[in-house]
């Protein structure tokens, strides 16, 4: 049996039964079979992730589950993923990415443009809201946590609008909630968002073997320019950081920003290079930003949470 580590959201394990409906494809009658956990970042709900601290707060379990041989295969949102990962596991496969543009959710006003004035939008990513206020300034940002289906009933009850990844939505057929998609140019996507991270040991090479045919190269090249961007930023999820690449014609290209809590101060950069250099472009256009002074944003992003104790991998 191949047990896949997930988490238990709705989402999660639609991820995670995808990628099991991948390998049965490819191995008719391979008996595979989740393994469902609970993560820190599961357990906190009561306050912003920004406040809980530490990385891999959605992840730590689950690779846990893999070090202890109790599952073969974890499969993650490739967002949730920290740039580090735990000694003696692999990034096997990057799978086709779904859509990484952001949705806003808002059943009366439609479009962010639509929005009166003082208008309450709930999210519970920094980025978003950074990016929001630097498009209205006027809007309030709200703190929601959650499951998907959580988050768009408030959007109709106690809120004018949520802005969410246009990928959930997708995955769980709830996209005819997004009244408006953004584009990269109006709000520059998570790092790895749409993009699935499915992590194995590395000392199990059936596993690995079984794994590789799922790699899609384009996405791993996409990913590899984003994530070589956040690790050399440093930053966590407390730091409004975005990353969004493209591949053409054997050519990746990056766009990221880094943006200042009240979104006050964005500083944008945009770097190109051959696929084959995807993590070295990723790392100078972060040289780049840090010039500029992103720095200074990622240690004041820091120093406005008030991180609760993380425990130690």
């Amino acid at each position: 049996m191949i047990r896949i580590a997930t988490r238990k959201s709705a989402l999660a394990k639609w991820q995670a039964n995808h990628v099991a409906g991948l390998l049965r494809a490819r191995e008719p009658g391979l008996d595979v079979a989740l393994h469902e956990l609970s993560t820190r970042g599961d357990r906190i709900l009561e306050v912003p992730l920004a406040q809980v601290g530490g990385k891999g707060l959605f992840v730590k379990e689950i690779e846990d589950a893999l070090l202890t041989r109790d599952a073969q295969i974890a499969v993650h949102s490739m967002k949730d993923l920290p740039a580090e990962l735990a000694e003696g596991l692999v990034l096997a496969a990057v799978p086709v990415r779904e859509d990484p543009r952001d949705a806003l959710c808002s059943p009366r006003w439609k479009t962010l443009a639509a929005l009166p004035r003082g208008a309450r939008v709930g999210t519970s990513s920094l980025r978003r809201a950074a990016q929001l206020k630097a498009l209205r300034p006027d809007l309030q940002t709200e703190v929601v946590r959650g499951n998907v289906e959580t988050r768009l009933r408030k959007a109709s009850e106690a809120l004018d609008a949520v802005v969410l990844a246009y990928a959930g939505l997708r995955r769980l057929g709830l996209a005819e909630h997004a009244t408006q998609v953004f584009s990269p140019e109006e709000m520059l996507p998570a790092v790895a968002q749409g993009a699935l991270a499915l992590e194995a040991r590395a000392d199990d090479p059936e596993t690995l073997a079984r794994l590789a045919p799922l790699e899609d190269p384009d996405t791993r090249v996409r990913i590899e320019a984003e994530r070589a961007l956040l690790r050399r930023l440093e930053g966590g999820c407390q730091v409004p950081i975005a990353g969004h690449a493209t591949v053409q014609a054997g050519t990746v290209r990056l766009r990221a920003l880094v943006a200042s809590v009240d979104g006050t101060r964005v500083i944008r950069g945009e770097r190109s290079g051959p696929v084959g250099a995807a993590a070295a472009v990723g790392d100078a256009l972060a040289e780049e930003m840090l010039a500029q002074g992103a720095a200074a944003l990622v240690q004041a992003a820091e120093a406005h949470a008030t991180p609760l104790s993380a425990p130690k991998r």
